[in-house]
């Protein structure tokens, strides 16, 4: 490879970017707002989304579509709402067909279900989709604290190549032919980390939020595999271990919005007060339209958006969660 592309100037893009910068190649990271790039190539520094982290001199930022075309890899992060006009927008400058497009954007596209490899391949069919997904926040990615992922692709030789690229000192990747059960995996556990939120913002402690997030991976299982996912996928980094670090990471900004609504916000004042997106607020719209589809009974989807949307009381919706019918566990 001579050249890798970003496209997406948020934090996950750009620790990526800083990750793959220690190949020594150059890297060009597109965002949509040019006054934005302009002041990352000035600074060395993106504040809005990663503050504290200097990027490397290998890194040009642009807000050129044009300017990712010759690339050799392009990493797709845009948020999963932007997924689509971005997947166009690539379309019109496409890349060589053999140049692979790695998605690591966590969502499923609202009344179509579709998840973001399938959007990217409707726009640009001629070219191999892959994701990555796994436990790994931006801030601890960027300063080089260790992590697991699982990059995958429906050919193997690819998701290999990917590996390869992906894998550092600090970032070990692993292969996954299960495309399907990693993006589910990667998008429904933001849905439950604001669950996770309401626990700590309404205070109930250590063993309430273990329990919850117990049920939480048995709900994730049940909805992604009605889905197409893997069952052993979501016991895995893209499954329970990008959940668990969701959940419970100062990081997540998922997290943070369940904590603030069980401390009494409303949404629309945690939504004003953010600059980055929290995913997991219109993935539970997603969500609860595919299960609503599909007869799959989802109780704590169905109480989160009952809070996000309806105006449920956080304490309400728990007590519901808690007198729901007795039945076995494995139900």
């Amino acid at each position: 490879m001579k050249k890798i592309a970003v496209i997406g100037a948020g934090g996950w893009g750009t620790a990526l970017a800083i990750l793959l910068s220690e190949r020594g190649l150059p890297i060009t990271i597109w965002g949509y707002d040019k006054a934005h790039v302009d002041e990352m190539n000035r600074t060395r520094l993106n504040l809005p989304f990663l503050p504290g982290v200097t990027l490397p001199e290998n890194l040009t930022a642009t807000n050129s579509m044009a300017d990712t075309a010759d690339a050799d890899l392009i990493v797709i992060v845009p948020p999963s709402k932007a997924m689509r006009s971005v997947a166009q927008q690539l379309a019109l400058t496409p890349p060589r067909p053999e140049v692979p497009l790695l998605s690591c954007t966590k969502g499923i596209e609202l009344h179509s279900g579709k998840l973001m490899t399938q959007i990217l391949q409707e726009s640009l069919p001629n070219n191999p989709i892959a994701a990555l997904s796994g436990p790994s926040h931006a801030e601890e990615v960027a300063r080089k604290a260790p992590t697991a992922v699982a990059v995958g692709c429906a050919d193997h030789e690819i998701a290999k190549q990917l590996q390869q690229i992906f894998s550092t000192p600090n970032f070990r990747a692993y292969t996954s032919e299960d495309v399907t059960g990693m993006e589910l995996g990667g998008a429904l556990k933001n849905i439950f980390a604001i669950g996770a939120g309401v626990c700590d913002g309404l205070g109930l402690g250590d063993n309430t939020k273990a329990a919850y997030v117990t049920r939480a991976l048995a709900e994730l299982i049940r909805l992604g595999v009605a889905l197409g996912g893997k069952r052993e996928t979501f016991q895995g980094l893209s499954g329970i271990g990008d959940l668990m670090v969701t959940c419970f990471s100062r990081h997540s900004r998922n997290r943070g919005v369940g904590e603030r609504l069980g401390k009494g916000e409303t949404l629309e004042q945690i939504s004003g007060s953010m600059a980055m997106v929290a995913e997991g607020v219109p993935t539970t719209l997603s969500a609860f339209e595919c299960a609503r589809k599909l007869g799959i009974e989802t109780p704590i989807v169905d109480q989160i958006h009952a809070i996000l949307y309806e105006g449920k009381a956080p304490g309400k919706a728990t007590m519901e969660l808690l007198n729901r019918d007795p039945r076995p566990e494995e139900d």
